[in-house]
C-alpha cells in the first residue's frame, strides 16, 4: 500500500471558520453522506410529517442534504434550523431506509436521523437560535423543574405527588416509579393505574424524594445543558434514596433513561430501568396478574413510536390487551416498523400543535377504518393529541395500564385531562 499512498483516502479537512459548526460536521459528516448519496427515498412516504405536509424541506433526507450543504459552506444552522422543528423523532425513516434494512437488524444497526436532528437542534440553540415556543417552554421547565403541560396553571415541585392521594406510597427504596410530567399532572389515572396494580400484587416500590422533568423533551429540543442538569439531580436523588431500579410507564422517559442518561453519565450510571407494561405482561404471563372482568369494546392499539420503532417493544402490549376478557382487538395493519404516529413527540406538538393535530387526525382515520370504538396507547404524551382527535370520530382514547386495571377490578380515580 504504500507505493499507492497518494491515491488512498485520509480523514476529510473540512475548512469552516467557525469551529462549532466544523466539529458538528466532522461529527455528522458520514451519517448524512450515507443517506445523501444513497439515493433513495424511501422515508418519506412513512414519515408523518410528509404525509400531512408534503413540505420537501422537512423530509429526512433534506435533513441529511443539509448537513452536507453545510460541509462545503452553502449554509449556516441559521439558514435551516426552523426546517428541524418538522419532525417527530419518530424513527420511521432510520427503519425504512434501505441501508437499514441491509443489515438485517431493523432496531440494533440503523441510519440516524433522530440524532442528526436532535444534534442540529442543539448546534441551533448554542448559536443562540430559537424557537419561540421552545424557548418559553424550557424556559418555565427549567423554573419549575417541570414541564408547563397544564398551559398557563402553575406547575410545582409542591404538586408532582398529588396524583398519588391516598395511595399510601412511600418515598425513596431500591425501587421507585418515575412519574412524566404529562402523567403527574395532566393524565393523572395513568400512574394511579399502575401504582395499584402494582400494589395489587404487593410489588413493592416508592417515589423519588425530589423528582424532577427527566429532561428528555429538553434534549429534544435541542437545549442539552439543561436535560444534562436535570439528568444529575434525578440520579443525584435516587442515590440519595438508595435507588437501584427505575421503574418507567412513558415511553419518552425510557428512551431517556435507556440512551440518553448512559450517553451522559457512562459508567456512573448502574440504575436499572424497567418497563412497566413489560412488567405487567411478565406478570400476566406467570399468573401474578389475572384480569378477570370483562370489557366489552372493540379496540385497537396506537403503537408508541419510542417503544415499537424505537425500541422494538411491541409484543408485551398486545399481550396484556389479549389476556382482558371482553375484547374484540381489531388490529393494525402496521403492526411493527412502520406503524403509525400520533404526532406527539420531538416537541413538534409544542411549536406546531397543529401539524400534531394533523398527524393525530391521520392516526385515528386509520383506526376508523378498523371500526373500533377505542384506541388504546401506551403512551400518556401521545392521548392527549389522539383524544382530542377522536372527538371528531367518536373514539375513546384509553391508556392500557388504565384498561388493565379496569379488568382487574381496580377503581383508578384520577383525570384523563381535559378530554
Amino acid at each position: 500500500m504504500a507505493e499507492f499512498a497518494e491515491t488512498i483516502a485520509g480523514p476529510t479537512q473540512i475548512d469552516l471558520p467557525d469551529p462549532q459548526t466544523r466539529e458538528f460536521v466532522e461529527q455528522w459528516r458520514n451519517a448524512s453522506y450515507n443517506c445523501f448519496s444513497s439515493g433513495h427515498k424511501f422515508c418519506r412516504e412513512v414519515c408523518p410529517v410528509m404525509q400531512v405536509s408534503r413540505n420537501e424541506s422537512w423530509t429526512p433526507t433534506a435533513f441529511h442534504a443539509n448537513v452536507v450543504a453545510m460541509e462545503k459552506g452553502e449554509l449556516e444552522v441559521a439558514d435551516i434550523a426552523s426546517d428541524y422543528v418538522n419532525c417527530t423523532q419518530c424513527g420511521a425513516c432510520e427503519l425504512r431506509c434501505p441501508n437499514t434494512l441491509f443489515t438485517g437488524d431493523f432496531y440494533r444497526f440503523r441510519t440516524r436521523t433522530v440524532d442528526v436532528v436532535k444534534a442540529v437542534r442543539a448546534l441551533a440553540v448554542d448559536k443562540g437560535i430559537h424557537q419561540p415556543r421552545w424557548q418559553t417552554w424550557n424556559a418555565r421547565t427549567n423554573d419549575k423543574t417541570h414541564e408547563p403541560v397544564l398551559g398557563e396553571e402553575d406547575i410545582s415541585q409542591d404538586n408532582v405527588r398529588n396524583w398519588a392521594e391516598g395511595l399510601d406510597i412511600p418515598i425513596g427504596g431500591e425501587t421507585i416509579l418515575f412519574v412524566d410530567c404529562e402523567a403527574a399532572f395532566y393524565r393523572t389515572s395513568v400512574p394511579r393505574a399502575v401504582a395499584q396494580i402494582l400494589q395489587s400484587v404487593g410489588y413493592e416500590f416508592g417515589l423519588m424524594g425530589e423528582q424532577w422533568c427527566c429532561g428528555g423533551p429538553a434534549a429534544e429540543m435541542g437545549y442539552e445543558e439543561q436535560a444534562r442538569r436535570f439528568a444529575r439531580h434525578n440520579l443525584d436523588n435516587w442515590r440519595s434514596t438508595g435507588t437501584k431500579r427505575v421503574l418507567v410507564l412513558d415511553p419518552h422517559d425510557y428512551i431517556s433513561f435507556t440512551e440518553d442518561y448512559p450517553k451522559y453519565f457512562g459508567a456512573e450510571y448502574d440504575i436499572e430501568v424497567v418497563l412497566v407494561v413489560e412488567l405487567l405482561a411478565e406478570m400476566i404471563r406467570d399468573g401474578r396478574l389475572t384480569p378477570t372482568v370483562p370489557i366489552e369494546r372493540t379496540i385497537t392499539y396506537h403503537d408508541p413510536c419510542r417503544l415499537n420503532k424505537r425500541k422494538g417493544i411491541w409484543q408485551e402490549p398486545r399481550e396484556i390487551l389479549r389476556a382482558i376478557p371482553g375484547l374484540t382487538f381489531n388490529d393494525v395493519d402496521r403492526v411493527t416498523q412502520w406503524s403509525y404516529c400520533s404526532g406527539a413527540g420531538g416537541g413538534l406538538a409544542i411549536e406546531k400543535p397543529e401539524l400534531t393535530a394533523a398527524i393525530s387526525r391521520n392516526r385515528l382515520d386509520k383506526a376508523a377504518e378498523l371500526q373500533v370504538d377505542t384506541l388504546v396507547s401506551a403512551c400518556p404524551w401521545s392521548e392527549r393529541p389522539l383524544s382530542a382527535a377522536g372527538q371528531d370520530t367518536d373514539i375513546d382514547v384509553v391508556d392500557i395500564h388504565e384498561l388493565l386495571a379496569e379488568s382487574l377490578g381496580i377503581t383508578v380515580g384520577g383525570s384523563r385531562g381535559a378530554s
